[in-house]
């Protein structure tokens, strides 16, 4: 398993996805919500198969997903460790609960309209209208979740003050220097 990390970070495309620190953080989030999609698809589209309602459906893919992906973007996108702060965990649980309403409602959307045109329980078809919705969803849901715990759950909150400082430091010493009046440069220039 080592020599596969090793591998991979060493490849030209992972150097390239993570040449910034944002860049990196993007890379990751996109993993590790790759990972959780696929586990909340699964769910979904077996529980759907099972012949639960939309709405048990979007709750069971919620519930196989959220608790992976919360560990991954904590702990490996954003580079979070120790114990999270009440306030994070709070934001993030809100979140999620946005998205499993939002997921929930769209599936439900999407299955009244395949009873609206008729298309039978248990075919493939509709399975895949009403996966389909789910899949959507979550792709929208996406970039609104990154920019949410970019600014507001996982800030950079020692980087930030760092820069905060660094802009107050620099603003001091600005003030600080003396204001000096400068002649203009003459220009010099050859006449013959």
């Amino acid at each position: 398993m080592e020599n596969l990390a090793e591998f991979i970070r060493e490849h030209p495309w992972w150097q390239w996805l993570t040449r910034t620190p944002f860049s990196a953080k993007m890379t990751k989030y996109a993993l590790s919500s790759v990972i959780a999609f696929m586990l909340s698809n699964v769910a979904f589209a077996f529980s759907y198969w099972l012949g639960l309602g939309t709405t048990a459906c979007s709750v069971i893919a919620f519930v196989s997903a959220a608790v992976p992906n919360w560990i991954m973007n904590r702990r490996w996108a954003w580079q979070q460790t120790g114990r999270a702060p009440v306030k994070q965990i709070v934001a993030y649980a809100a979140v999620s609960a946005i998205v499993l309403v939002a997921t929930s409602w769209a599936t439900g959307l999407a299955n009244h309209e395949v009873h609206v045109y008729n298309i039978p329980n248990h075919t493939g078809l509709r399975l895949l209208i009403v996966t389909g919705s789910f899949v959507l969803i979550t792709v929208v849901l996406f970039f609104v979740k990154f920019a949410i715990y970019e600014f507001l759950i996982f800030p950079g909150r020692r980087e930030a003050r760092r820069a905060l400082a660094g802009l107050d430091a620099q603003r001091g010493a600005l003030a600080a220097e003396p204001q000096v009046e400068r002649e203009p440069a003459l220009s010099t220039s050859i006449s013959a």
